[in-house]
């Protein structure tokens, strides 16, 4: 009998949801280093439909997910194991993490999940639907920068669950700057890259954007 009978490796795969609008440099960045640290398979890039937590407030509503998904088509393009999951924005309603990775799971029965967050949702983790749930079903993927301890928020200490800190590229590059960006006709290449810099421009996106 071969020393790998019974020990094949589970698939390892990383969630990475957001609202990617618009999707940048940073996130990529993160990306690639989750995707080295974790030794992962595969990373799913799920760009959010309607965020449960912006369901019902003011501001500005997010720009259509036909475009925000095909912004990150061209940010990945040629990345080995990333891939577009536009499933939050096929499902109607509000989106929620838990049925994201329900149904992730029911898809790859066997996979080891890592849910890729930043610190402050780590902190409020306790307010997302069915989160005891979430916390059984994944693995905590959670980016800080370069020195930040990460430690669980006071909610979720009585709760056992898997997490790993993720080293967050020194990057200063947020969506909403892009956007503030691309309304004050600033050159956003170094930002976002040139192919959805190009994106952006040919269909004038957040150019009148006063919500940013």
């Amino acid at each position: 009998m071969g020393l790998d009978s019974g020990l094949a490796r589970r698939p390892r795969v990383g969630l990475f949801g957001g609202s990617f609008d618009p999707v940048h440099l940073a996130h990529l960045a993160l990306a690639r280093s989750a995707f080295a640290e974790l030794d992962l398979d595969e990373l799913r890039w799920q760009p959010a439909g309607q965020p449960w937590q912006k369901t019902g407030q003011t501001g500005r509503v997010m720009t259509e997910g036909r475009h925000r998904a095909a912004m990150i088509e061209l940010l990945i393009a040629g990345e080995s194991g990333f891939v577009l999951d536009d499933i939050e924005l096929r499902r109607p309603g509000a989106s929620y993490t838990i049925d994201t990775v329900r149904a992730v799971a029911a898809a790859a029965p066997g996979a080891q999940l890592f849910l890729v967050i930043g610190q402050d949702q780590y902190a409020r983790l306790n307010t997302w639907n069915c989160w005891q749930e979430l916390l059984r079903s994944v693995t905590l993927a959670v980016a800080a920068r370069a020195g930040e301890a990460v430690s669980a928020p006071a909610a979720l200490q009585g709760f056992e669950h898997d997490m790993v800190r993720l080293q967050m590229p020194a990057m200063n590059i947020s969506s909403s700057g892009v956007r503030a960006s691309v309304s004050r006709g600033e050159n956003i290449r170094p930002l976002v890259g040139d192919a959805v810099a190009e994106y952006i421009a040919l269909h004038r996106l957040y150019e009148t954007t006063h919500e940013y």
